[in-house]
């Protein structure tokens, strides 16, 4: 995804933060948004240290199985594999109005 200044984001709940200016986000910033390259090197620094362990283990793996559950459901449904919830038989839909 890109943002209305043509950076590459992250898609979710990470878009509403295009535009954070936060010293430990700009060492990360490359010409066309965040870096991956820099952020592998940033990450195999922290996963050096005791925080880093912590770190390693817990959120950047959730992220990173996340990302990845959330890539495949969404090529899933461009190849339109996706199926989801028959709403054609909905019990609402055959219900009447309460006014």
């Amino acid at each position: 995804m890109r943002s209305p200044t043509g950076e590459v984001i992250f898609g979710g709940e990470t878009m509403r933060f295009w535009d954070l200016r936060a010293p430990w986000l700009e060492p990360l910033r490359g010409p066309n948004g965040l870096d991956l390259s820099r952020l592998k090197k940033r990450h195999t620094t922290l996963a050096r240290t005791t925080f880093g362990r912590i770190y390693d283990s817990r959120s950047f793996r959730f992220f990173k199985f996340r990302h990845l559950w959330h890539a495949g459901r969404a090529r899933a449904a461009a190849a339109g594999f996706e199926k989801g919830i028959d709403r054609d038989l909905e019990p609402v839909l055959f219900m009447t109005p309460l006014n």
